[in-house]
């Protein structure tokens, strides 16, 4: 049995709240950029993914014109810094609707950190950034879609094994339904099967009769 959810019956707020709480769980871009002003700020972002391989493009979605958004058009430069569970309460802060002239890295108390590459400073307290140069803008429904080619990676130091980040060291948030927040549960290592491999590496389960 299940029930039914329709878009077009509930409206965009209310179809929203079920897209996030379906669509889980959702990897943080917590997005640092400056302004023309030259006021530092800091967002998360929970819409974010990997766009391309080669080049290296990372998109994340602004929902409605934000800070971020501006900045970002504006300078054509940003950073990525990765969101960890230590830093939940910060994180959660940063997304305040503060005033343009208002930096988050000031009201939520985190350190800036120059980078290598573009202009926005780095949060010195996150384990991973990725600096970024804006590739293009795509707007699609009331949302702006941000594509970023990353010029440059850093990773701290103590969070690699064998030269690749982490992810137990970098133990990142994310984003679920509602104010629900996440952290890394039980980690499992599961090679993809190759056709080769095919039927010995794998047991389908059997299907249950629908109730």
């Amino acid at each position: 049995m299940r029930s039914d959810f329709d878009p077009g019956q509930l409206g965009p707020r209310e179809f929203y709240k079920f897209l996030t709480s379906v669509v889980v769980p959702r990897p943080i871009a917590w997005v640092s950029s400056t302004s023309l002003a030259g006021v530092d700020n800091l967002a998360p972002h929970s819409f974010f993914t990997v766009a391309s391989v080669d080049p290296p493009i990372i998109q994340l979605t602004s929902v409605g014109e934000k800070d971020s958004l501006r900045n970002i058009e504006a300078t054509g430069e940003f950073v990525v810094n990765l969101a960890p569970a230590a830093l939940i309460q910060e994180v959660n802060a940063t997304g305040t609707n503060f005033s343009p002239d208002v930096s988050e890295f000031d009201a939520a108390g985190l350190t800036r950190e120059p980078s290598a590459v573009v202009r926005p400073p780095r949060v010195k307290e996150s384990p991973a950034v990725l600096e970024c140069s804006l590739h293009q803008t795509l707007p699609m429904g009331d949302c702006v879609l941000v594509f970023g080619v990353v010029v440059h990676g850093s990773v701290s130091t103590g969070v690699l094994r064998s030269g690749h980040p982490d992810v137990t060291g970098l133990d990142p948030l994310s984003r679920l339904g509602g104010d629900e927040w996440a952290t890394m549960g039980p980690i499992q290592d599961l090679p993809r099967i190759r056709a080769s491999q095919w039927p010995g590496s794998f047991t389908p389960r059997t299907p249950r009769h629908p109730e």
